[in-house]
């Protein structure tokens, strides 16, 4: 009896978890085929405001340039985070590796206001005295979403090396493989699934980005989230309705594509280590 109260208390519970994540989520994607320009009134069901959003060449604009710096920012912040995770969990002890580990992590834990701002003031003493860069935009958005990903990408892909089983690659170098040859055909087929998990992390920590974005971006270089934002302090808005229900299906789609991916990855080492 006690069995079947705790199995009940506990689907209720993720029920009410679940919930309160996913209901808004389906509210907003019912209310994007809203024929009403008020979002709380139900007007019946049109698909007009994805045309309007289609037809929108600010978002369309705005949409291509997070799209641009998502995929260069996660892309720069996993081959960093590799090499730090690889000097944090491979390396020995080494002078001053805690302050080398407490700088990596540090965009975590610090508020993005005082990374943004921090960032900020030292691009424009670089353009002081250097002249570089010659303003701000895509460059330095790019720059400050690296430097708050490559912290992320760094937790993964340490933590995945730390556990890691080093035998296989004892073995290949008592065979006489060079470090190198090592790394590309033995650690990297391992720590795969990590590194596609982090880079799917920095791709979304970059395009969800604000508040850096606003301190380091310029005239002509205003992301998605940033329109967003200007457009929703003005009203909610059907059109931006649409837009997230775009977001959600290919975020949902993307998730689902990496993890089988990522499964059959796993499954795949799996079966070899067994045969071997």
């Amino acid at each position: 009896m006690n069995g079947k109260n705790i199995s009940g208390f506990g689907k209720l519970s993720l029920s009410l978890v679940f919930s309160f994540l996913y209901v808004p989520i389906l509210i907003l994607i019912a209310y994007s085929f809203n024929a009403s320009k008020l979002v709380t009134v139900w007007g019946g069901f049109s698909k007009q405001w994805y045309t309007v959003l289609f037809n929108d060449d600010a978002v369309v604009s705005a949409f291509g340039l997070s799209l641009q710096i998502a995929l260069l920012s996660s892309a720069m912040s996993v081959v960093l985070g590799i090499l730090a995770g690889l000097v944090l969990a491979r390396f020995g002890p080494f002078q001053s590796k805690s302050l080398f580990a407490g700088m990596i992590t540090a965009p975590m834990v610090m508020p993005e206001v005082i990374t943004g701002l921090s960032m900020l003031l030292l691009f424009v003493e670089m353009q002081q005295w250097f002249g570089f860069p010659a303003e701000r935009g895509v460059l330095t958005i790019w720059v400050g979403h690296v430097t708050l990903c490559m912290a992320y990408v760094t937790v993964v892909i340490r933590s995945r090396l730390v556990e890691m089983d080093r035998s296989v690659e004892e073995a290949a170098m008592d065979l006489g493989a060079r470090p190198l040859k090592i790394f590309f055909q033995i650690t990297l087929p391992i720590i795969a699934p990590a590194i596609a998990s982090s880079l799917l992390l920095a791709f979304t920590l970059s395009i969800d980005d604000l508040v850096i974005t606003a301190f380091l971006s310029g005239p002509g270089s205003t992301t998605l989230p940033q329109l967003i934002f200007s457009r929703v302090r003005l009203g909610l808005n059907p059109e931006i309705n649409a837009l997230a229900t775009i977001t959600v299906l290919a975020v949902t789609v993307l998730v689902i594509g990496a993890n089988r991916v990522m499964v059959k990855a796993e499954l795949r080492r799996v079966r070899l280590a067994a045969a071997t």
